[in-house]
């Protein structure tokens, strides 16, 4: 595939998205940015989130680990769906009745000032290392298809991409990514979509034939019950799941952002009902087109890439496919990125600015959409936001310079560390009302992540050859609760 076909392909991709920004920019304030004014609605946010926690790490990774795994990632994404309940019904609530901006505020007015740093800080620097993982891997992509054939170091790549994503998000914040991400949604959709329609019509399957091809092909098993140490194992990828979406969305500033925006609980709890069960179908539908690409090579007899998160992008863009496939395949992964990425940035500037900077500079604020938040809230915003996308390129260029490989699986290994305090400070405070000493709780949070790499590094051998997966947010988070019982304060 030419790289100017690509080219042109983010060009169109990219007016569009500006155009979006800027009609939903017009007007904006500080509260625009931060909440949306509050006056999103429910339909359009659902959209969005159907494909908001799908970066161009899952476009690619999904289809790519069927021929290893399976489709073992269906049981996780049932625990996904359960997950969204658990938000809507028990977070949702929560979080409207005290109007927050940042959900971390609620740390701070259940624990304390210290607690409500140390929540920040975690989901900062989780927030930061996974984006500019993800966004590492589709310039290692983009770099191969686009910018080594035309000479380009990886560098201008890498400031390329966060300096777009600037540019858009600057002014309309949470406004222009609750529409940017419908967007997003639909791109991905149809790119999808079209990939399992050409690729099995090369292989001359009506969708029947299709059907029974994926269902008969030995890469579709979804039940692993038989194995407690694998790590497909279905109550591991169950539980996992389920806890994954509980702390990656719902206690995480960048996917609660923009159901924060709704204007009722209401509005938030049918947007994540509608949400999770929509994207349980997109997920299934990649597991499918990786059976798909795993038969086409098959087929026509081609090489096999070294690793998984080569084959789709190996297929769409020099399998042998008509070329639109491979236009198809890049406006799926330009979509998804520049969404993720956008999304990101604005999460990492609002809680910088709202749960560190401005306690610090200001002595503390609480948003009020009535009013504009001012003009240094406005100038301090400003700042932090071109300074995230200059902080999100330099941890693409230390990915690079580490050779880091990992995608999909580094993403939710890192967010066991790195969330597990988060969860377990959010579920103490709300199944107990137990008061702790607020000073020693930053201490619990390092000690707890410290003490799962020990047991994750020594299970095999301690447990009789158990070997953790994704659970180990789970213990993370555990470990947390334990630690804060034993700071609680005596009466």
């Amino acid at each position: 595939m030419s790289p100017y076909a690509i080219i042109a392909t983010t060009a169109c991709y990219l007016a569009l998205l500006f155009a979006v920004a800027w009609w939903t920019g017009r007007r904006a304030d500080n509260a625009t940015f931060f909440t949306g004014n509050r006056r999103s609605p429910w339909w359009a946010v659902a959209l969005g989130m159907i494909a908001a926690p799908m970066s161009g790490v899952t476009f690619v990774s999904v289809p790519g680990m069927v021929g290893a795994s399976g489709w073992a990632y269906l049981q996780m994404a049932m625990g996904f769906v359960c997950g969204y309940l658990v938000i809507a019904y028990v977070l949702v609530p929560m979080l409207y009745r005290r109007r927050v901006v940042s959900v971390y505020e609620y740390l701070d007015e259940r624990f304390g000032e210290a607690s409500h740093r140390t929540g920040a800080w975690f989901f900062f620097v989780s927030k930061l290392l996974g984006a500019g993982l993800k966004v590492y891997l589709v310039c290692l992509v983009l770099q191969l298809l686009v910018f080594d054939p035309l000479g380009v170091p990886f560098a201008v790549n890498a400031l390329l991409l966060p300096g777009l994503v600037w540019l858009y998000t600057r002014r309309g914040g949470v406004r222009a990514i609750v529409w940017t991400d419908g967007l997003k949604t639909l791109c991905l959709l149809a790119s999808v979509g079209l990939s399992i329609w050409f690729i099995a019509r090369e292989l001359g399957f009506d969708f029947g034939e299709m059907v029974a091809a994926v269902r008969d092909s030995g890469m579709s098993r979804v039940w692993f019950f038989d194995d407690v140490n694998d790590r497909r194992y279905f109550f591991k990828q169950f539980f996992s799941g389920l806890f994954i979406v509980v702390a990656m969305t719902g206690l995480d500033q960048d996917m609660m952002q923009l159901p924060l925006s709704c204007r009722t609980p209401r509005d938030s709890q049918k947007n994540f009902v509608a949400s999770g069960i929509a994207q349980f179908v997109v997920i299934a539908m990649f597991l499918g087109l990786g059976v798909l690409l795993n038969l086409y090579v098959g087929a026509r007899g081609l090489a096999v890439p070294a690793t998984g998160d080569e084959l789709y992008p190996f297929v769409a863009t020099a399998g042998g496919l008509p070329p639109v496939v491979g236009v198809v395949f890049a406006l799926g992964l330009i979509a998804s990125t520049y969404s993720a990425a956008g999304s990101a940035l604005t999460a990492l500037t609002t809680s910088f600015t709202v749960d560190i900077w401005s306690r610090n500079a200001d002595g503390g604020f609480k948003c009020a959409e009535e009013s504009d938040m001012g003009a240094r809230l406005a100038r301090t915003r400003r700042r932090v936001h071109a300074g995230m996308a200059v902080a999100m390129a330099a941890v693409i260029m230390a990915f690079r310079a580490l050779a880091h490989t990992s995608v999909i699986d580094a993403v939710y290994v890192l967010a066991s560390y790195t969330y597990g305090p988060i969860l377990g400070m959010f579920a103490f405070g709300m199944a107990t009302r137990r008061k702790v000493n607020d000073r020693l709780v930053p201490l619990v949070a390092i000690v707890s992540p410290a003490l799962c790499l020990v047991l994750d590094l020594g299970s095999e051998a301690w447990l009789g050859g158990y070997r953790f997966g994704y659970e180990l947010l789970i213990m993370n988070a555990l470990f947390t609760i334990i630690g804060l019982t034993i700071i609680t304060k005596r009466k």
